[in-house]
């Protein structure tokens, strides 16, 4: 399955940055406004990973029913991004070996590309603070196209960009988002243990494989690679 990866769709949020704490100073700041009280960084990892209006939508269901969360929405939405934007990236941290595996894939000559559910504006600062920018061929949002994941639209186009066919490219991520999109895309897909996932055990989720960093995922296609 691994021996003939040509390329990589990598995600971001709980794959390469563990953004949560950013979420939750946002969020924290937005509830203030609402005259809510705070939320717990636990309570927030189970929230991310399907893009900001889902992120809205599920804190202000904690507080709010349907038709009050709805009249609120646009409100709170406004307040999250302007807080979001403020202070993006100055919580988030890398997780171990992310540069490392990188490094390892793109000396392997294996092009990247990155596809998050998170708005572009969002994504790219980060990715440039971070200093993940620069590995990355192509960068997605969950704003570029129509559906985002667990939709197959992103990684598909990507295959198309590449001009791979599905087979080639391997998915990376961190929740059963990657997971569904990678397989309805016909992509092979790895798995990582830490991040959100939603709140769910990644063991649940059907991949091609755990590793334990993107390091370790470097290591397995190349090893697949030398044994062609």
């Amino acid at each position: 399955m691994f021996s003939d990866i040509q390329a990589l769709i990598i995600d971001l949020d709980g794959t390469m940055l563990d953004t949560a704490p950013d979420f939750l100073l946002a969020i924290n700041r937005m509830r203030a406004e609402f005259a809510l009280a705070p939320i717990s960084l636990d309570m927030i990892k189970t929230m991310v990973g399907k893009g900001s209006e889902h992120l809205i939508q599920q804190v202000l269901a904690l507080d709010f029913d349907s038709e009050q969360s709805h009249q609120h929405f646009t409100a709170a939405m406004d307040s999250y991004q302007r807080h979001y934007l403020a202070i993006n990236g100055d919580q988030a941290t890398l997780y171990p070996d992310v540069i490392a595996g990188l490094q390892a894939m793109r000396a392997q000559s294996l092009r990247l590309a990155c596809v998050t559910n998170k708005p572009l504006a969002f994504a790219r600062p980060l990715m440039q603070k971070k200093g993940l920018s620069g590995y990355f061929e192509v960068i997605f949002g969950g704003d570029s196209f129509p559906r985002k994941k667990p939709d197959p639209m992103p990684l598909s186009e990507v295959c198309k960009l590449f001009g791979l066919p599905p087979a080639q490219v391997v998915a990376i991520g961190d929740s059963s988002n990657d997971a569904q999109a990678a397989r309805a895309a016909g992509c092979p897909v790895l798995t990582v243990p830490y991040g959100y996932n939603h709140g769910e055990a990644i063991q649940n989720i059907q991949s091609d494989g755990i590793v334990e960093t993107l390091l370790e995922a470097a290591q397995l296609l190349a090893a697949n690679r030398n044994t062609k």
